[in-house]
């Protein structure tokens, strides 16, 4: 789960870190408002506030200097689509005379296990650019996972960016503070981008972003209750109600897969055939038939497929119950696209030959299938 940038500055300022305190907005009128009540007279950013990326070059950030600036700059990010994501607030917070910048971060490092620390002296550009094109600009420090991020660690990361010994303390206390929230708040990812140190030496968390993990929401209520429903993606918003995993993607092969690992493996196919996945869809360890109906309705959904690749491993379930199921749901919901069945385990063979008189592509192995519905994609 995701949360606006305004919401990720609150929970980390609760956890001591410096935040560049401002108000939201949703009209121009409004934001005029928030600026006179947090900067006076002084100048302003106007910040889009939606949950993707590359706000600045796509024109929501904006510099304002006077009550009508603000009002202009306002009006101009209120309703501007950035990544397919319509701006409905924005954030107004004071400008800050720069002195330098970082980047400055907390994430899962998947190979080695473990919470690692990331920061560099390139702050305020993206920091896969960064990793990319100038991986060795970027400072690592991996956490222990029992006895966390050591003090120690952080005033090293702190000398290695090239910070003077007298500011080396100040960036140390807030990348403690910030791998403290990270773990305390569940999250899958805390970040501040940019760090910045201000003319006056002082240090500030100028943007913010966090994602936490769903699987852990149960314990932070208030968190959940940041959701943006109209930021998420409407057909994943109704899988979740019916309890199936699903992500959009940008392919145009529909995936219904029973089993998290195999929907990987079966994009993986996909992709190694030529194809591009439209979606991840994991129905469960089950396939019943309102499961599948369900499943083909989030799949067809997306005008952008042109095939659907079915893969089921009939482990829990039979494979001719799931074929059962199928047929079932190809009777209540109108399909139009060739459809690819892979089916495997108990009772699979039973399950193709029902497949096989309904019509359908029923193939016995993975590959077959994957190559199958890539050429009835195309």
């Amino acid at each position: 789960m995701n949360v606006h940038e305004y919401q990720a500055a609150e929970l980390l300022a609760r956890h001591g870190i410096p935040v560049n305190t401002g108000g939201v907005a949703t009209t121009p009128e409004e934001a005029v408002a928030v600026a006179a009540e947090h900067a006076g007279a002084g100048a302003v950013a106007v910040k889009a506030q939606v949950h993707t990326g590359g706000r600045g070059k796509a024109g929501g950030i904006k510099l304002a200097r006077t009550p009508d600036e603000v009002r202009a700059a306002a009006a101009a990010i209120l309703g501007l689509d950035i990544r397919g994501h319509l701006v409905q607030r924005v954030l107004v917070v004071p400008a800050v005379d720069i002195d330098r910048e970082f980047y400055l971060g907390v994430v899962l490092d998947r190979p080695r296990r473990r919470n690692v620390l990331m920061a560099s002296a390139e702050g305020g550009v993206d920091i896969e650019e960064v990793a990319r094109e100038r991986p060795e600009q970027i400072i690592r420090a991996l956490a222990d996972p029992l006895l966390g991020l050591h003090p120690y660690q952080a005033r090293e990361v702190g000398f290695a960016l090239g910070l003077p010994a007298a500011r080396v303390g100040g960036f140390a206390s807030i990348a403690l503070k910030l791998y403290a929230a990270y773990v305390a708040e569940d999250a899958t990812l805390a970040e501040i981008n940019p760090l910045i140190l201000t003319g006056d030496g002082d240090w500030l968390a100028l943007d913010s972003k966090m994602s936490f993990d769903d699987n852990a929401l149960f314990r932070h209520p208030d968190t959940e209750a940041l959701r943006d429903m109209a930021e998420e993606n409407a057909t994943e918003i109704e899988a979740r109600a019916h309890g199936i995993s699903f992500v959009k993607l940008d392919g145009d092969i529909g995936c219904i897969v029973n089993g998290a690992g195999l929907a990987m493996a079966t994009m993986d196919a996909v992709k190694l055939h030529g194809g591009e996945p439209a979606n991840f869809l994991d129905v469960g360890g089950g396939a019943s038939a309102d499961q599948v109906a369900t499943a083909f309705e989030l799949v067809t959904a997306d005008p952008n497929v042109r095939a659907i690749l079915i893969n089921i491993f009939g482990g829990i379930t039979r494979g001719d119950v799931v074929a059962e199921g199928i047929t079932d749901a190809l009777g209540t919901v109108s399909v139009t696209v060739p459809i690819v069945v892979r089916l495997s385990g108990t009772n699979a063979e039973e399950g193709r030959l029902l497949l096989a008189a309904a019509g359908l592509i029923a193939v016995d192995t993975m590959d077959e299938a994957a190559a199958q519905v890539v050429r009835g994609a195309r």
